[in-house]
């Protein structure tokens, strides 16, 4: 087993090399050059406070087609009563902030350090990292509900994050962007590692090959760069 050490070329070997875990790399930097050449090889960065940088790249792969989507009865029940309001790009810094500060079962501290902040704020200044927020229905400009964040590249989002503040909140933006996602003709949502929260919603662990195969159709498409807003 090779865990391959990364210099100042935005260079990464062949994402099939990783260890059984999925790690692939160590170091680098965070530049918006080498997060999207990793990201369009099927590796993403993850590694704690304290840490050098980790790239990853997991088998099997978790992910999810738009048109397999499966909302649980209580959650469509839920956002049929129309009590959360949805946006897009609206405020990027203030989901990802959120997503760093949300206590997570079984971790102490969050991965999302500040120089992931500052690397994924500069991914979407550059129209590449996208942010879905929700808010109440009966406050649409108040603090915000939940909400979550991800990477674009041709027809796939990487999805990074996610936080609630109100029941049910992350669970409805996430289910709100799969389906804008699929009126865009995306064809996956690579949901990075497997949970049970993402296996309810339909996504399908797939071997890191087939993985890689649609990742590679995908990027064949343009990226739909820029601020994304909800369709009508």
């Amino acid at each position: 087993m090779v865990i391959y050490r990364l210099f100042e070329d935005c260079v990464f070997p062949d994402p099939r090399e990783a260890d059984p875990d999925g790690l692939l790399a160590v170091g680098g930097d965070l530049s918006p050059k080498r997060l999207l050449t990793a990201y369009a090889r099927g590796i993403f960065p993850w590694y704690a406070e304290n840490s050098p940088i980790l790239w990853w790249s997991t088998d099997p792969r978790p992910v999810l087609v738009p048109s397999g989507l499966h909302v649980p009865r209580r959650l469509a029940r839920i956002m049929n009563q129309g009590g959360f309001v949805f946006s897009m790009d609206r405020d990027f810094e203030a989901v990802i902030r959120s997503c760093a500060a949300a206590p997570r079962p079984g971790q102490q501290g969050t991965w999302i350090v500040e120089d992931m902040v500052r690397a994924y704020l500069r991914l979407h200044e550059l129209g590449y990292a996208h942010s879905v927020e929700v808010r109440s229905a009966g406050d649409p400009d108040g603090p915000l509900a939940g909400g979550l964040y991800g990477v674009s590249l041709g027809r796939a989002f990487f999805g990074e994050s996610m936080f609630h503040n109100r029941a049910e909140a992350s669970k409805a933006a996430f289910v709100r962007l799969v389906r804008q996602l699929g009126q865009w003709d995306f064809d996956l949502v690579d949901c990075q590692q497997t949970t049970g929260h993402v296996l309810r919603f339909g996504a399908r662990e797939v071997p890191r090959s087939r993985f890689l195969a649609m990742l590679a159709d995908s990027l064949s498409h343009p990226t739909r760069r820029g601020r994304w807003s909800f369709d009508p």
